[in-house]
């Protein structure tokens, strides 16, 4: 494999290759471990790393179909965030003090990234400059607003009220007509730091096995993982493929997979001054089909639309159609265009798209296999995994481990429910729900109202990055 090969998936991960050579071969015939993890990206070796921390003589392997951080944890758009977005299905889904919790843990999730950072020396870029969730049209006034009054009610402020002056001038586009600021958010090069922590995981004794795909899994009493040059046999398997782990029915009835595609600019750092975003805030808006942007390190935007976009796969095939240069380049472009006028002749220098794992209520699952108390699986993240995968990693490693304990108790550790139909009505119902979202958004964009129909037909939507208005999904799970 080429470092042209590896490469071609995003821009982010060009910059975190090349100075990395440290070598993890494939599987070459059978092998033994306490632990086998499924998936070489951040949820993988977070739970390798929090394994390892619980008991050093833990023997614990991860196998990977490509390199570390190849999938969708080295091309995404780096926003490191808490759950206090998503505290409304917290609520339905842990019950009021265990959303709290929850919500707490998961700010200072971000904080404790950072740290980690700075203590293994991995220069992943990150920059604690907080998140702004701002509104792009009138449709989206207020769509924070629930979720601030909810966490009022136990006297926390997780959000911070911009005038429509402030969030104008801190985000530099007049496109930004309103919004809130969580300060306890960050950004990071995704690639940096899951080829950091991939050198972490390394030197605690891990053994990862690179360009080594899953061909079968064996869920018996020891379960045994296939691979095409080889079986490991382990005592306990974690199954940390998020988008990936559609392949397994049992998991895809409650996960749908959607595409998120960024554009990249040249560098730019003055003009950023003068338009007055040259911090490290990540920004995203609150319409349907969100529009997310981060500046980076050198003075680049990264502009990214996701959610209900572009492919979906259909049944348990995700194959290569969210690898590569992004497909819809030039309706992303111009968005980005939309957006940042006063940046008109800055260049596009690069594309890419990733899959994203969204679960009806845009919070992840945790929890065993059906049927096979020896196999655990983390899915769902909706476009926020990037901080909340820490977390899991405590989750995941505190479920194989078998203890009682806050992580393994936690509201998060449920099972997948059926919450999207089997194929073909999955696939035939999800190009209709796409087809609505994006009219919704339009007639939105235009100051016009959807009309019942449209409007109905968006609600299906899956909850994503952040609550938007009208959404049905996932508000309605009770505890």
């Amino acid at each position: 494999m080429t470092l042209k090969d590896m490469t071609r998936r995003s821009h982010w991960l060009g910059e975190a290759l090349r100075s990395d050579d440290d070598h993890a071969p494939p599987l070459a015939g059978d092998a033994k471990h306490d632990v086998c993890i499924v998936g070489g990206g951040f949820t993988g070796m977070w739970t390798a790393l929090r394994l390892k921390e619980a008991d050093p003589s833990l023997d614990v392997a991860i196998i990977e179909k490509d390199f570390c951080g190849a999938g969708a944890s080295g091309r995404n758009g780096g926003f490191v965030l808490s759950f206090w977005a998503k505290f409304l299905s917290l609520k339905k889904i842990c019950g009021e003090e265990e959303s709290v919790r929850v919500a707490k843990a998961s700010a200072d999730n971000v904080a404790e990234i950072g740290q980690f950072c700075a203590a293994h020396n991995i220069d992943s870029h990150f920059r604690y400059d907080g998140w702004l969730w701002a509104a792009t049209s009138a449709a989206q006034l207020g769509a924070w607003q629930g979720t601030m009054d909810a966490a009022e009610k136990w006297q926390l402020h997780p959000f911070e009220e911009w005038t429509p002056d402030q969030v104008k001038k801190r985000s530099g586009s007049d496109r930004h007509i309103a919004g809130v600021f969580e300060p306890t958010a960050a950004t990071v090069q995704p690639a940096l730091l899951a080829r950091g922590l991939r050198r972490v995981v390394l030197s605690k004794g891990v053994r990862i096995y690179e360009e080594t795909p899953l061909a079968s899994l064996d869920t018996g009493r020891p379960p045994k993982v296939v691979t095409p040059r080889g079986t490991i046999t382990a005592k306990k398997v974690v199954l940390a493929m998020n988008a990936w782990g559609i392949r397994f029915a049992e998991l895809r009835k409650g996960i749908v997979v959607v595409s998120s595609d960024i554009v990249a600019t040249a560098p730019a750092p003055a003009k950023l001054k003068e338009i007055g975003y040259s911090d490290g805030m990540c920004i995203s808006d609150g319409r349907t089909l969100v529009h997310y942007l981060r500046t980076t390190k050198d003075g680049r935007i990264a502009f990214g639309k996701g959610g209900m976009n572009g492919n979906l796969p259909f049944g348990g095939n995700v194959g290569e159609m969210f690898d590569g240069p992004s497909s819809l380049k030039a309706g992303v472009e111009e968005w980005f265009r939309w957006t940042y006028p006063k940046l008109a002749d800055v260049k596009i220098e690069a594309s890419w798209t990733g899959p994203i794992d969204r679960s009806k209520t845009g919070l992840p699952h945790f929890h065993h296999l059906p049927g096979s108390p020896d196999i655990v699986y983390g899915i769902g993240y909706s476009g926020n995994g990037v901080g909340p995968t820490a977390m899991g990693g405590r989750i995941l490693a505190s479920l194989v481990l078998e203890k009682k304990d806050q992580w393994s108790n936690c509201g998060l550790v449920r099972p997948l429910t059926r919450d999207f139909p089997p194929e073909p009505i999955r696939y035939v119902g999800g190009k209709i729900v796409q087809k609505a979202v994006a009219a919704k958004d339009r007639a939105e964009d235009a100051g016009r109202e959807a009309g019942p129909v449209i409007s109905y037909l968006a609600s299906f939507a899956p909850a994503g990055l952040s609550p938007f208005k009208g959404q049905k999904a996932g508000l309605e799970e009770k505890h």
